[in-house]
């Protein structure tokens, strides 16, 4: 069986450089940024930070948002990280589930989110681009942008059929998905929560709800976004929507319902913790080292080239440390 490279990643954060500084120690193959301006700091700034305090590790998009950004300024974003850190980085994309909905818009279309990528290809190419009516291209100077073409990885992050058929449409160089891996593609990470579990722990122990409750709880956000009744036949999901429909007016709960995301657990949604009982560690790859390794040798038989542990939780370095020796890196 191959083996796979083992990533991580993390919303920026105050001690991102930190996170990504131990990662590198620990072996990780690459570090993955989430962008969600509503939640977190700024992808690039936080890019280029671990860029200049790391040496070897890869750097990655996890995932950029096109419609929050024209495609030149992306485009430019990614010269300047290719120029900090030479073929350490991958960009991927998506419809901006998470990103767009804390801002109360929809995702974005999958034709969308293919078109702008192949727009940044182009320029990366050194192409002249007709966006928004209007010719663009990279005309940077010497010293203010590297030599075109300049050769990045482009991958995507598709959902569903459509997703996928994007995916192909634009010739992703690879997909980032969740839980499971889609054939086809010749690099494909699968993103993956959760944590690993000592000796006699289980969803009871404080150390665990903490470490795998952010990444539950946004299974009610994402059931809200569907249909807010929906959360209703999730544990303690009908007292959870009656907290966000006292808390904020129609039009505005979509601020509620997503602070914090995986990354802080506000006072008000706590309870969720206990209620959730044994469903808690069933909700991604929660378990002792030995299921993890199952679970990476069943994804990379799958055609994962990848494994992107997303950690949560209070000690993200003790996270980061359990998953790397479940990986054997």
């Amino acid at each position: 069986m191959p083996q796979p490279e083992i990533s991580c990643g993390s919303p920026p954060r105050r001690d991102i450089v930190e996170l990504a500084r131990r990662a590198e120690e620990l072996g990780y193959a690459r570090f993955w940024v989430y962008d969600s301006p509503a939640l977190y700091g700024d992808l690039w700034v936080a890019l280029a930070r671990i860029a200049e305090a790391t040496r070897r590790i890869g750097l990655g998009t996890g995932v950029a948002v096109p419609s929050l950004r024209h495609p030149m300024v992306t485009a430019s974003a990614i010269a300047t990280l290719e120029e900090l850190a030479p073929g350490r980085l991958v960009c991927a994309f998506g419809t901006g589930f998470t990103a767009r909905r804390a801002m109360g818009k929809k995702p974005l279309a999958w034709a969308t989110v293919a078109r702008q990528v192949q727009q940044v290809r182009a320029l990366l190419r050194g192409e002249t681009v007709l966006i928004d009516g209007a010719a663009c291209a990279m005309i940077h100077s010497p010293g203010f942008a590297p030599k075109r073409p300049i050769e990045v990885p482009l991958w995507l992050a598709p959902m569903g059929p459509k997703g996928l058929a994007a995916a192909r449409e634009a010739l992703a160089d690879g997909v980032i998905l969740p839980f499971e891996p889609a054939p086809g593609f010749a690099r494909c990470a699968v993103l993956v929560s959760g944590t690993v579990l000592e000796a006699g722990e289980d969803h009871a122990t404080p150390r665990v709800r903490e470490a795998a409750g952010g990444w539950f709880k946004t299974m009610y956000h994402a059931a809200w976004e569907q249909s807010p009744s929906a959360v209703d036949g999730l544990p303690g999901g009908a007292e959870w929507r009656r907290k966000i429909e006292a808390l904020r007016p129609e039009g505005e709960r979509h601020l509620a319902v997503h602070e914090g995301h995986v990354e802080a657990i506000p006072e008000r949604e706590r309870f969720l913790l206990e209620a959730a009982g044994p469903l808690l560690t069933q909700i991604g790859w929660t378990g002792d080292e030995a299921s993890v390794r199952a679970r990476i040798e069943k994804a990379v038989a799958g055609g994962a080239t990848e494994i992107a542990y997303m950690p949560s939780g209070p000690d993200i370095p003790r996270e980061l440390a359990a998953f790397a020796r479940a990986a054997k890196l």
